[in-house]
């Protein structure tokens, strides 16, 4: 019987740098991930400053980081692009470490943070965009109650090349009625 891990969502603290840090140093965690075409892609410094803008809401993002109930800090999640007029907004996602990759901590945080927009935010609507060969975070997604809107087509530069991204969406009338399977 599967038993969904349970996550904690905590504000941001400087402490969550060098974890930041070192997971933009690994290729394999920002494939999927808007990042410079540089390596790395962010020094310690730009990271901290990003932290801090996060923790001070000085950039438009509700960040978070996820917490696994052991209190192992295991990445970030945050809802951006926020519409107050029209209720939506748009949802980013990173499991760093990759020890819990594939093990529903993602799913768990998504629920949380999903559970903060539509109560606390008063969205009606959080939408997403992903590459389309991330099949593993599509079929995430989809066990989450994410529909497909449309293909985004060449919409990322991605290492010398433009890739489509899918955007997906899921209602609040959706989420309140979900079982994720």
């Amino acid at each position: 019987m599967y038993v969904e891990p349970i996550v904690i969502l905590r504000e941001l603290t400087l402490h969550d740098v060098e974890d930041r840090y070192q997971w933009c140093l690994d290729k394999e965690v920002t494939k999927h991930l808007n990042m410079p075409e540089k390596y790395p892609p962010f020094s310690r410094e730009e990271t901290k400053t990003w932290i801090e803008m996060c923790i001070n809401r000085t950039n438009g993002y509700h960040q978070k980081a996820i917490q696994t109930i052991d209190g192992v800090h295991i990445g970030w999640i945050d809802l951006k692009n926020i519409d107050h007029l029209n209720k939506h907004a748009e949802l980013g996602i990173a499991i760093g470490h990759k020890e819990y990759w594939g093990k529903g901590y993602g799913i768990a945080a998504m629920k949380e943070m999903l559970t903060y927009g539509f109560t606390d935010l008063q969205l009606n609507k959080i939408w997403l965009r992903v590459e389309v060969d991330n099949t593993r975070a599509i079929s995430s997604y989809k066990r989450m109650g994410y529909v497909e809107e449309g293909i985004l087509r060449q919409d990322r530069w991605r290492e010398g090349e433009f890739v489509d991204r899918l955007r997906m969406s899921i209602l609040k009338k959706e989420f309140l009625n979900i079982e994720v399977v």
